[in-house]
């Protein structure tokens, strides 16, 4: 086997400065008791004013006045990690988060798909650089090897054991992750690399440092089994976004929208799924505000996700100022991409029948959209009856004469002298059971103007001629 792995090293700062409208602004996170507020981690800009992790606030407010807080959430920062162990399912079938700060995956067996090492690196250093992760990554034969590598340098891939082993002898006690604080100790008694730990007698390391240690060492070097807790994912998409401020109008709620179905999109396409009905939660002061987004079909594309809710969130009224956003996805059915030409001629600019609906649906509402099917009464006003969704099978309508493109909602007089019959007459007899009872003779006329009318007169007459609809 070969682990790669991902080291965060601003995990938590990353999930705030990537649903932020102003990244390069001063921001830090904050922690600590009420009494004592502390620096978790600051971006680039803040620590360009002099902001330092560990650093008091009050310390940082006498520096830097003007700066963003956000209170660290340790809940939070677990919540980011389990989502981008999600992300790495993606890749590869073992996957870990058991260690905070970082993920390790199992490559090898993912070579043959997505080609070796260095283009599987680039692949994964791009979504992450995408998904807005700052990252480090290493490869090594051992888990835990790849992690104390991916922690001294970035980039660092090893593949032979005795390889491995040479690297490992070099690194300090102090960087090797060693459990129970135990590099710090080693340091402060003159052990200074890995080398001289595995030389001491490992009677007397279990004495001071305890079995822990020496476990640790034997699963680093590969001399042990390393099992691992691995990742299996959840069967629903729930994530939340705190806006820090109140937002009081739909187009500042855009930025976070896109970056909540961007998550779906990419957990929808580890599971290779779809979803068909989600609701984005509009989080206020003590109460909340549900958006429902259903569609005819599973979808994926984030593009379309996006254009769908931004349409419903547009037609939806904010009661109170908004301070959270929250999407929630239960049912996630298998997803079955349309099926597409090879030589496809349609236009670029132009959407696919099953994007178009469902753009429509969302401008226009769930029942302005809909297909028409064929009932068994002869009677024009009752020949057809709408069909939600795609599921349901339409038969073939029966065998009848030609009828108008244009029918008339309700029957109007019609009055030309010069009428000409073109066909007919056509008997209709029905309704009888509905108390709407219909009997009429429908002919094809031709008007003065060359208009071709469908139009019935009672049965037997010639007159009094009751326009019913047009032929184009």
């Amino acid at each position: 086997m070969l682990w790669a792995c991902i080291a965060l090293p601003q995990l938590a700062l990353d999930a705030v400065l990537r649903r932020s409208a102003d990244p390069d602004a001063p921001l830090a996170l904050v922690g600590g008791s009420a009494q004592l507020r502390t620096l978790h981690a600051v971006n680039a800009a803040a620590a360009q004013a002099g902001l330092k992790p560990g650093m008091r606030l009050t310390a940082a407010l006498a520096l830097l006045p003007d700066f963003a807080k956000v209170n660290y959430e340790p809940a939070s920062e677990a919540r980011w990690q389990r989502f981008l162990a999600a992300w790495a399912y993606r890749h590869s079938s073992l996957v870990s988060a058991q260690w905070p700060g970082c993920i390790v995956l199992e490559v090898r067996a993912s070579f043959q798909l997505l080609g070796p090492w260095p283009r599987m690196e680039a692949r994964l250093r791009s979504e992450l650089t995408t998904l807005g992760f700052g990252h480090r990554i290493a490869m090594a034969p051992t888990p835990r090897a790849a992690r104390v590598l991916a922690g001294l340098q970035d980039g660092v891939s090893v593949s032979n054991p005795l390889a491995m082993q040479a690297l490992l002898d070099k690194v300090p006690v102090r960087r090797a992750n060693l459990p129970d604080n135990a590099g710090e100790r080693l340091q402060r008694m003159g052990i200074r690399d890995l080398r001289t730990l595995r030389a001491l007698p490992r009677d007397s390391l279990r004495r001071r440092f305890g079995a822990d240690l020496l476990q640790h060492i034997e699963q680093l070097y590969g001399e042990a089994d390393d099992p691992l807790t691995h990742y299996a994912p959840p069967d629903q998409f729930d994530a939340k976004l705190e806006l820090g401020h109140e937002v009081e109008n739909h187009m500042a709620l855009l930025f976070p929208l896109r970056r909540l179905i961007g998550d779906l999109c990419t957990y929808l396409s580890i599971r290779d799924g779809g979803v068909q009905r989600f609701v984005l939660r509009l989080e206020h002061e003590g109460a909340h505000t549900d958006v429902e987004v259903g569609l005819l079909a599973a979808e994926r594309e984030p593009a379309i996700l996006f254009e769908l809710t931004r349409n419903r969130l547009e037609r939806t009224s904010i009661p109170k100022p908004v301070v959270g956003m929250r999407l929630l996805a239960r049912e996630l059915p298998a997803f079955v991409p349309a099926a597409r030409d090879l030589f496809e001629l349609r236009a670029q600019q132009s959407l696919p029948w099953p994007h178009l609906r469902e753009r429509l649906r969302a401008r226009l509402g769930d029942d302005a959209v809909y297909r028409v099917a064929p009932s068994g009464d002869p009677r024009p006003e009752h020949a057809w009856h709408r069909v939600q969704g795609d599921s349901a099978h339409i038969p073939d309508a029966p065998h009848r004469p030609p009828r108008p493109l244009w029918l008339l909602p309700r029957a109007v007089p019609l009055r030309d002298r010069d009428l000409r019959i073109v066909s007919g007459p056509e008997r209709l007899e029905s309704g009888w059971w509905d108390g709407a009872d219909a009997r009429r003779d429908y002919y094809v006329l031709e008007t003065s103007r060359g208009q071709r009318a469908w139009a019935f007169v009672p049965p037997g007459e010639c007159d009094g001629w009751m326009l019913h609809g047009w032929f184009a």
